[in-house]
């Protein structure tokens, strides 16, 4: 490991329990996870998040409240660093201006880069659709507190 990646994300759960999800691809990876991405040099975690949403969802959030800090070791998929995530629960400031899909991976177009968003109901959340340890533990646990509070 040559250095530390920070790592920040959002939940955001819409009025009928459902949380965004962003699939994406990267030079033929594809993967699962939710919104967010890496932290800049001189950026603070909050700032991150929002900048990740507007470049991600073109949307304005609020920050609600902290949620998850990767307690467990896991090395990047894409480099040699160590990823340390912060996952807090957000709100839009007005609604989301995309185009939702239905199924995963159904994306717009071709490219090296590609990405789509969904909806998916928390209780029918599939980890296994997940694709990294930490989005994982993330979604779990999304699931165990959305299961104790109904």
């Amino acid at each position: 490991m040559s250095y530390f990646n920070v790592r920040v994300y959002g939940l955001l759960i819409n009025q009928n329990n459902e949380v965004l999800v962003s699939d994406e691809e990267e030079y033929g990876f594809r993967f699962s996870k939710f919104p967010g991405g890496g932290l800049e040099l001189g950026e603070g975690l909050i700032d991150g998040l929002k900048r990740e949403f507007v470049e991600e969802c073109a949307a304005e959030i609020e920050v609600l409240s902290h949620f998850y800090t990767t307690d467990f070791f896991e090395k990047s998929s894409f480099n040699d660093s160590q990823v340390i995530s912060v996952y807090y629960l957000v709100k839009e400031k007005a609604p989301l201006q995309l185009a939702f899909k239905d199924t995963i991976y159904d994306f717009d177009g071709e490219g090296e880069i590609l990405q789509a968003f969904r909806w998916v109901k928390i209780e029918d959340l599939s980890i296994e659709d997940i694709t990294f340890k930490t989005d994982k533990t993330v979604g779990q646990l999304l699931k165990d507190q959305y299961s104790f509070e109904q």
